[in-house]
C-alpha cells in the first residue's frame, strides 16, 4: 500500500497488516452499513478480543482487506507475563484457532480426528523480526511421521525459508507439497507490520483470508489463499515492526506545538495540524524515503519477545488441534 487515494480507493491507507489498524484508520465518517462489522469482548479472566468482519466487496474495498473473519487477540501484560499467564493466553488462542478451523472446514469444533493440517513457518529464521514463523515451527509437535491411523489429527509443517534463500515463491513450494501431502487446512505464522508502536508483539492477529507474505512492509508476493492453493488457509500473525513514516507521524502534534512556539516557526505548526492524515503521512515519506528508503523499526527486545510468542502460538496450536499444550 502506497499511503494515498488513488483510482477505485476509498480513504486513506496507511500501511498495516493487522484488520483493525485498517479499520480505525478508515473508520472516521463511515456509515454503520459500510460492509464492515465490528465486535469487541474479553475472555473470562483473560485477553481482549475484537471480531473485524469485512461482510462485501465494498468493506473489502474501504479497508484494503479481503473478505473474511479478522479476530485480534490483545494480549496485554500475558505476552510478558510468566509462564502461567503465557499457558493461560494459548489457551484462549487455541480455543479461537479451534472455532475458525471448524468453520473453514465445516465441521465440529469438539475434534479434529483425521485432519491433516499443514503448518507454515513464514519468514527467515536468521532476521530476529522475521523469524516468529520458523521458530513456531520449532516448538510445533509434528505427528504426520508417527501417525498411526488410530484418530486424532494429522500435523506436518515446513519451513519454507524466503524468496533470497530459495528463488521460489511460497506458493510455489506449498502447491507442491499440498499436491504431494494432501492437508486439509493450512495454518500459516508469520511476523506482520503495524501502524501503531503500542502493538508491537502484544498482538496477534488470525484470519480465514489467508495471508499475502510481505504485503506489510510493501513487498507484494503471491498469497496463500484457498483460491491459490486449494485448501483453506488460516493465517496467524504477530506485528513485529512498524514503519518510522507512521511513527513520526504520531509526533506531529508534538512538532507542530513546538513549532507554534518559536518566533521564526510560527504559523508552520498550525498548517502542520489543519492538514489531513493522508497529507502528514505523505509529507514525512516525502521527506524521509528518500534519504533512508522504506525504513522500519523494531523494538530494543525483540529477541525476547519473539521468544515469548513462539511459545504462545506454538502451544495454542497444540491446544486447538491435539486438545492440550
Amino acid at each position: 500500500m502506497r499511503g494515498r487515494r488513488g483510482k477505485g480507493s476509498e480513504g486513506f491507507k496507511v500501511r498495516t497488516d493487522l484488520a483493525l489498524e485498517s479499520r480505525e484508520a478508515a473508520q472516521r465518517g463511515r456509515r454503520p452499513d459500510d460492509g464492515v462489522a465490528v465486535r469487541e469482548w474479553r475472555e473470562p479472566g483473560g485477553c481482549a478480543m475484537t471480531e473485524v468482519r469485512v461482510k462485501s466487496e465494498r468493506g473489502a474495498r474501504i479497508m484494503g482487506k479481503p473478505v473474511g473473519t479478522y479476530l485480534t487477540m490483545d494480549l496485554g501484560r500475558e505476552s510478558g507475563g510468566d509462564e502461567g499467564e503465557l499457558l493461560r493466553a494459548a489457551e484462549q488462542l487455541g480455543q479461537q484457532i479451534a472455532g475458525l478451523a471448524a468453520r473453514v472446514l465445516g465441521r465440529e469444533e469438539s475434534g479434529f480426528d483425521g485432519v491433516h493440517v499443514l503448518a507454515v513457518g513464514l519468514g527467515n529464521l536468521y532476521v530476529t523480526p522475521d523469524s516468529l514463523g520458523p521458530k513456531v515451527l520449532g516448538s510445533l509437535r509434528i505427528s504426520r511421521n508417527v501417525a498411526d491411523g488410530e484418530g486424532g489429527p494429522i500435523v506436518s509443517g515446513i519451513v519454507p525459508g524466503v524468496m533470497a534463500q530459495t528463488g521460489m515463491e511460497t506458493a510455489e513450494i506449498l502447491r507442491g507439497i499440498i499436491r504431494e501431502t494432501k492437508p486439509d487446512l493450512v495454518v500459516a505464522v508469520d511476523a506482520l507490520a503495524a501502524r501503531s508502536v503500542r502493538r508491537l508483539g502484544t498482538t496477534i492477529q488470525l484470519t480465514d483470508t489467508g495471508i499475502h507474505p510481505g504485503s506489510g512492509v510493501g513487498n507484494h508476493r503471491h498469497g496463500l489463499t484457498k483460491k491459490s492453493l486449494g485448501i483453506p488457509v488460516i493465517a496467524l500473525g504477530v506485528p513485529t515492526v512498524v514503519g518510522a513514516a507512521a511513527i513520526a507521524q504520531d509526533t506531529v502534534g508534538a512538532v507542530a506545538a513546538a513549532l507554534e512556539r518559536g518566533r521564526k516557526t510560527r504559523g508552520v505548526g498550525a498548517w502542520l495540524e489543519q492538514m489531513g492524515e493522508e497529507e502528514q503521512y505523505q509529507l514525512i515519506r516525502e521527506v524521509l524515503e528518500p534519504e533512508l528508503g522504506q525504513l522500519y523499526v523494531t523494538p530494543p527486545d525483540i529477541d525476547e519477545t519473539v521468544k515469548r510468542l513462539s511459545f504462545i502460538i506454538s502451544e495454542g496450536i497444540h491446544r486447538a488441534f491435539y486438545g492440550i499444550g
